[in-house]
């Protein structure tokens, strides 16, 4: 009896049993592995142990060693050591999916293994700029605040942050939304760092910024200094003019 004559009459008897999902993220262009536990009860009579992709029939193991595979995935399909397991090569978006193993026997089929794949792309690249920087001058510190755009090709955030002497908070606290491909874009802050993040569960890129108030007024440490500065001045004009007085009133007891 052929391999895919006793699929055919498996469709008819109720599958029995079931399997807990496994749910993997796949990078494109990457290789899954998808394994069936070597200690799993697989009767030793059994009709035929299959993978199905979304209820295709990708693999099909028979009770006397052979195996076969579907066009659709021929040489992406590596059989592995282990009993039943295989390993997808190259997977793409379209192989995103449920894949299942069921053992079949003249009682039933029992389900083996099951994954959810989802298979994503890299993420694009974000930008992170400063669009405005509205500076408040206080006396002894430097205070502003800073609006921000977070932006990949598609979506973009924007997030105002209020800085003093550069510790900073972020209006809203952190902003994210979903991105049209289903990766996450967020702005936040990190200490004293601004960061825009794209990632989704594979991949993920990120820009960094260090803000900076501009110096609208004099600084505490400008003060400090040109006060320091004023009392030297003015110490050593009075202690020239002493000197010279003193020379002056000398100079006129002399002449008396």
């Amino acid at each position: 009896m052929s391999i895919f004559v006793i699929l055919g009459l498996l469709v008819c008897i109720e599958a029995q049993g079931s399997s807990a999902v496994t749910t993997v993220f796949v990078k494109k262009g990457d290789d899954l592995i998808l394994n069936v536990d070597v200690d799993a009860d697989v009767p030793e009579k059994f009709l035929i142990v299959d993978w199905k992709f979304n209820k295709m029939v990708v693999v099909v193991f028979a009770p006397d060693g052979g195996r076969s595979v579907h066009d659709e995935f021929t040489g992406r399909v590596e059989f592995l050591g282990k009993m039943f397991s295989v390993k997808l090569k190259n997977l793409q978006e379209a192989d995103s999916g449920v894949y299942a193993a069921q053992v079949g026997t003249l009682q039933g089929d029992k389900p083996l293994a099951k994954y959810k794949v989802t298979v994503q792309g890299p993420v694009s690249p974000v930008e992170l700029t400063v669009d405005s920087v509205d500076s408040v001058f206080s006396r002894g510190s430097d205070s502003c605040n800073l609006t921000v755009t977070c932006s990949t090709q598609h979506s973009h955030i924007s997030s105002t942050f209020r800085c003093v002497n550069r510790t900073c908070s972020q209006e809203g606290g952190e902003q994210s939304e979903l991105t049209t491909s289903g990766a996450s874009l967020h702005v936040y802050l990190v200490n004293s760092s601004i960061i825009c993040n794209h990632s989704n569960q594979v991949t993920k890129d990120f820009k960094r910024i260090e803000p900076v108030c501009p110096h609208d007024g004099p600084s505490a440490g400008t003060s400090v200094y040109l006060v320091k500065m004023v009392v030297f001045s003015v110490g050593l004009i009075i202690m020239v003019s002493a000197v010279i007085t003193v020379h002056l009133m000398e100079k006129f007891r002399k002449h008396k």
